[in-house]
């Protein structure tokens, strides 16, 4: 049958990996250093990939296909086969259950403890669709902030799952990749944490802008941190 389908120019992939994370059915896998679609009818043609390629590799392409079979995928899913050579393990989905504070015994040289609760966090790895996107507390980072703000686990991370970034080195906008999880999960409330540094306008600039596209109406709020980490007013 002829369906729409992802297509992968291996000339322009760089073996990130991203996209075997990105599609939940199982369909891409590392072949060689380069991803590859592996099943057509593993592929729903619903594109979760296509956002986190970082270099346009994938794209759309209508042809000749086996349908998709979603009681297979299904069958995958709940065996847990890995697709075959995953990709990058620093990428890998991982959610952390803790303890609640007063039942966690302290770290041998800290009375401090983390308070993430998922990986990856870097928002070039995460996935469009995770399940610690649900109902989630949504915390958009500049990455420096967590060095320059003494409290940061405590104050922004706790109870919230946490995406972060810098746009001017990781040199992309991040709107896209951001409306799509704004757009893909039910997110209940967006709290942005940047730096007073201009180049922080950015990450500031790209989540407003998600939540804007996403076209949903969800609270939201932005903090500033200065270089001596004191928290400004907005």
């Amino acid at each position: 049958m002829k369906r729409q389908i992802i297509n992968i120019d291996e000339d322009k992939c760089n073996g990130c990996g991203l996209c075997v994370n990105a599609c939940h059915e199982g369909a891409i896998g590392m072949v060689n250093g380069k991803a590859k679609l592996l099943r057509d009818d593993f592929c729903d043609g619903l594109g979760n990939c296509l956002p986190v390629c970082p270099t346009g590799a994938i794209t759309f392409e209508e042809r000749e296909a086996l349908p998709f079979d979603e009681e297979a995928v299904k069958k995958t899913q709940e065996a847990k086969v890995q697709p075959p050579m995953g990709g990058c393990p620093g990428s890998r989905i991982a959610v952390f259950n803790r303890p609640q504070r007063e039942e966690a015994a302290p770290a041998a040289n800290s009375n401090a403890r983390s308070e993430l609760n998922q990986w990856p966090v870097q928002i070039k790895l995460v996935p469009v669709k995770a399940p610690y996107f649900d109902k989630a507390n949504l915390l958009i980072a500049a990455d420096c902030a967590a060095y320059a703000f003494g409290d940061f686990h405590n104050r922004f991370i706790k109870n919230r799952t946490v995406v972060i970034g810098c746009p001017k080195l990781d040199m992309v906008d991040y709107t896209e990749k951001l409306t799509a999880i704004i757009q893909n999960n039910d997110i209940r409330s967006v709290t942005i944490v940047r730096m007073e540094v201009p180049c922080c306008g950015g990450i500031e600039y790209a989540a407003k802008t998600a939540l804007q596209n996403s076209g949903k109406f969800i609270p939201w709020q932005v903090v500033t941190i200065s270089l001596d980490g004191k928290l400004l007013e907005n």
